[in-house]
């Protein structure tokens, strides 16, 4: 997360707090108000809600919150793994350092590192004249007599 994202989240969070001891002591002042009524008088009061202000102050803190969170996210991954491959072989290492300039774990490297140092297809007919050749010019005679 960088500063920013940081700062944005931090002072979200600060307003939730305030939001909701603003909230605690609205309904800690209405619940003693309304039972040194209630012993007074008999006369049945409302209900009441939360006073708008301290509504109003609780949606900007969580949309504060939740943008500040938003901005300290990486960038996605792509989601085709070819996209993902093609994005490797381009940027290397640079594409995948995060803000501290460390290299994120997932980086692997060349992803088709496997497909290429694999052997190619075994051509049975061609080792084979190969093998044929070989035996012709002596190269079974010579194994034998040296062992």
């Amino acid at each position: 997360m960088t500063w920013i994202s940081k700062s944005v989240t931090g002072l979200g969070l600060l307003f939730l707090a305030h939001a909701c001891y603003s909230a605690y002591e609205h309904s800690a002042l209405h619940s003693t108000s309304t039972a040194a009524l209630s012993t007074t008088s008999h006369i049945a009061t409302a209900a009441s809600s939360l006073p708008i202000d301290i509504s109003i102050e609780t949606l900007v803190a969580v949309f504060t919150v939740c943008l500040g969170l938003v901005l300290g996210t990486p960038e996605l991954r792509p989601i085709q793994w070819r996209v993902w491959a093609g994005k490797i072989e381009r940027e290397g290492e640079a594409g995948y350092t995060n803000i501290d300039g460390q290299v994120d774990k997932d980086y692997v490297g060349n992803p088709f590192r496997v497909l290429e140092s694999r052997p190619g297809f075994v051509d049975i007919r061609k080792q084979r004249k190969e093998f044929a050749a070989w035996v012709r010019e002596g190269g079974g005679s010579d194994a034998t007599i040296k062992s």
